[in-house]
């Protein structure tokens, strides 16, 4: 019959769509039936253009506000400058108070969490898995973007090169982040700049010279194990040999307040950072890439053999265990947008309405002549912590898609010497990445967003535990309206830490105490945010700078563990989410919505101490 006929061939085609694959797969390639290249095309809503610490916070904070990401890595690890390959020390703001939070804080409690000897490329991994585990996100890894394709001012598609693949991408998108530190898409004709301004153009006094093309230079880093044997070490034959003449100069400490000098550290390997293993800055860092990474290799071989082999016994107990495969970079190209981020912006607080991030960072100038420089390598100028940044340095001036964050944000050189380090450039790729979903849930471009909606971005960011200067975040409004006792009244400041000797936080015993809302009618409730005490001390959760040790880091004692959100509904306090393996400072959490007079939050357990630390709880 007719009816048989079709289902035989119905199920014939449903065959052949399994088949035919596996046929093709197991059939010989040649040169016949098959290309050495592929194209693929694809498309998102926003093009994340690098993977290091600022794209990746750009690209998870846009994919959790909605945004379909894709993220274009040309390494295979994700990182950057704080990736296995390079090991840079992620540094910021240098106080307690002002220590970063948001997806920085989440991935360095990760690591606590999954990698308790910090080995670096497990380091790389929790980095990959924050960014896997957004269904938003698709990743590209090994992949290079070469070329932009135009649509007018605005860049309809970037291609890029996927190296292990033998594939040419071409990616459509909205919106365009370049979070590559080189600013690729400069392509697209983006206005940028590139060195040192003339001093006079901005009123920076702290810059000495200026108006040309050098900048601070590139660091390969090493890395020393300590050992019970000593032997000589011999560096390879291209390698420098210095002596002690190439280090025998004055090294005089500034006597001008709030300015430091920085020389090469040559005796103290325990220390284990080589940050002045530099060099580049008169070269052009992109350009010169390969001869500036083939330099540098002979400086750091040469630096150990000198230190190993000291006749004072300075490198005795400690032995070569790492050299860097890449070059870290410090500065190249930086963006123009409709604000530029200056040395005084910076001295002044950064008080700007439309603050999206902070630093804390020394204004750190790197003389261009680096390592060869006998004297002073880097000047260093005390600055406000917590300064604001602008989110008018987050987009692009002429290109109407094009935003940036990173190195390559619209900076004056002076300025980026403060805002280029990694735990800044972190909250930096937040911001834009926030901003860049707020332009898409508004089908706006970010000049719009940064003219009409900004205030919703920074309401977003500091819903997502990153702490603006200069304001507070507000708490919801069932949080406001709920009556409380006293002792947690405190939770409902905005102030999610620590702040200026306030503790703004409370202390729950396990299983005794509660935070408990209350509200004189029924409210409904479908969700809660909570803020646990991850103690934000300077650089207490970043990776060693000797790696080959048995020592195991911990999460913070004072951490909540276990807890559970609960309503009185009908007389009986109901569960309404419960966690007994939490090790994240930010929990939001949702709910089927339910009506109650009352909600609270139960500690179950700490990671160790008698009490857990609590800075918010926020019905929602």
């Amino acid at each position: 019959t007719k009816n048989t006929m079709k289902s035989i061939f119905k199920l014939v085609a449903a065959l052949l769509v399994v088949i035919m694959p596996l046929t093709a797969s197991a059939q010989m390639k040649t040169e016949q039936n098959s290309t050495v290249k592929k194209h693929v095309e694809l498309s998102a809503d926003i093009v994340v253009c690098g993977g290091g610490l600022s794209g990746v916070c750009a690209a998870v904070s846009a994919a959790r506000h909605g945004a379909k990401v894709i993220l274009v890595q040309d390494r295979p690890m994700l990182g950057g400058n704080a990736s296995s390959e390079m090991r840079m020390g992620i540094v910021g703001a240098k106080t307690n108070d002002t220590q970063e939070t948001g997806i920085l804080e989440e991935m360095q409690l990760r690591n606590f969490y999954y990698n308790p000897l910090q080995r670096y490329t497990m380091w790389d991994d929790v980095i990959y898995s924050t960014v896997i585990s957004e269904p938003n996100i698709k990743l590209l890894l090994n992949t290079s973007v070469n070329d932009v394709v135009m649509n007018g001012e605005r860049i309809a598609a970037v291609k890029a090169w996927n190296i292990n693949a033998y594939t040419d991408y071409t990616i459509n998108g909205t919106l365009f982040l370049d979070c590559t530190g080189d600013g690729i898409l400069r392509l697209s004709g983006a206005k940028y700049r590139h060195g040192r301004e003339n001093p006079a153009e901005f009123g920076e006094n702290y810059l000495q010279e200026g108006n040309d093309a050098k900048t601070m230079g590139n660091s390969i880093l090493l890395q020393l194990r300590k050992t019970d044997v000593d032997v000589p070490f011999k560096a390879p034959e291209w390698a420098y040999h210095f002596t002690d003449d190439d280090f025998n100069y004055d090294t005089p400490k500034s006597t001008i307040p709030g300015l430091k000098f920085n020389y090469k550290r040559i005796y103290h390997p325990h220390d284990n950072n080589f940050w002045w293993c530099e060099f580049g800055g008169n070269f052009d860092t992109i350009a010169d890439a390969n001869d500036i990474q083939f330099e540098l290799k002979r400086i750091v071989y040469g630096i150990w053999e000198y230190m190993k082999n000291h006749p004072d016994g300075r490198g005795k107990g400690y032995e070569l265990d790492w050299i860097g495969a890449l070059p870290g970079k410090r500065e190249n190209t930086r963006f123009v947008g409709p604000h530029i981020l200056t040395q005084n912006d910076i001295l002044s607080g950064g008080h700007f309405p439309d603050v999206v991030a902070y630093g804390g960072w020394t204004l750190d100038d790197h003389h261009p002549d680096a390592f060869h420089r006998k004297g002073v390598m880097s000047n260093e100028y005390t600055v406000p912590q917590g300064f604001g940044i602008p989110f008018g340095v987050l987009y692009s001036v002429n290109v109407p898609n094009l935003m940036f964050a990173g190195r390559d944000i619209s900076a004056t050189h002076m300025g980026l010497s403060a805002t280029r380090v990694m735990a800044t450039c972190a909250l930096l790729g937040q911001a834009a990445g926030t901003g860049a979903a707020k332009a898409i849930e508004k089908g706006v471009d970010p000049a719009e967003v940064h003219k009409t909606y900004i205030g919703e971005v920074q309401t977003w960011l500091e819903d997502d535990d990153v702490m603006l200067p200069y304001r507070w975040r507000t708490v919801s409004d069932l949080t406001a309206s709920a009556k409380v006792a006293e002792e947690i009244e405190v939770l409902r400041n905005g102030i999610d830490r620590k702040w200026q000797g306030e503790d703004n936080g409370v202390w729950v015993a396990p299983n005794e105490n509660t935070i408990t809302y209350t509200w004189k009618k029924p409210v409904t409730v479908s969700g809660a945010r909570m803020i646990f005490d991850s103690d934000l001390k300077v650089r207490s959760k970043r990776m060693r700078k000797l790696e080959a040790t048995t020592e195991r880091v911990e999460i913070p004692k004072m951490m909540t563990k276990g807890y559970r959100v609960e309503a009185l509904v009908d007389k009986e306090w109901k569960t309404l989410y419960s966690e007994d393996n939490n090790y994240l400072r930010l929990r939001k959490v949702s709910f089927e919505p339910v009506k109650t007079k009352q909600l609270r939050l139960v500690v179950t357990e700490t990671w160790g101490a008698e009490k857990a630390h609590i800075f918010a709880f926020d019905a929602l």
